[in-house]
């Protein structure tokens, strides 16, 4: 499996003010990546509106529903960090982790995600990270089998 995550696919800082925006600009990386269509975008509404992509520790990882899994052409991450909190359904989120898996392998992403993420600490470092390559370096652990 080729890297799910580089460096181009992080963007800090984020530019959305609210979900709606937070969501289209994790999706639109994705897009910008070859890992999905344009329609992707579409579909991480529809899944919002069904569930909340909420996770807590500052994190939010919007993603399609099933059926976008026609427009995944590759597994793939985006990060986008947010240098003030927006508001996610009334929780603070600095991170929109943008998910795509191909055939199936979004839930061995999520779970590589929530990993880190469960870690306070971990989640200061990336919150004080400087640059999207050190955002990289510590979250590279995504692309390891």
């Amino acid at each position: 499996m080729s890297d799910i995550l580089s460096v181009s696919q992080i963007k800090t800082p984020g530019t959305a003010a609210g979900k709606d925006d937070a969501i289209r600009e994790a999706g639109q990386i994705l897009v910008d990546s070859g890992a999905v269509g344009p329609e992707y975008i579409d579909a991480m509404f529809e899944r919002e509106k069904s569930v909340s992509t909420y996770m807590g520790n500052f994190l939010a990882i919007p993603h399609g529903t099933n059926e976008a899994k026609d427009s995944i052409k590759a597994s793939a991450l985006s990060v986008v960090r947010y240098e003030s909190p927006i508001d996610w359904d009334g929780n603070e989120v600095r991170f929109a982790i943008g998910i795509a898996g191909y055939e199936g392998g979004h839930l061995e992403i999520l779970g590589k995600v929530a990993i880190i993420f469960s870690d306070m600490d971990e989640v200061d470092k990336l919150i004080a990270a400087g640059s999207a390559q050190e955002l990289y370096d510590l979250l590279n652990a995504v692309n390891e089998d």
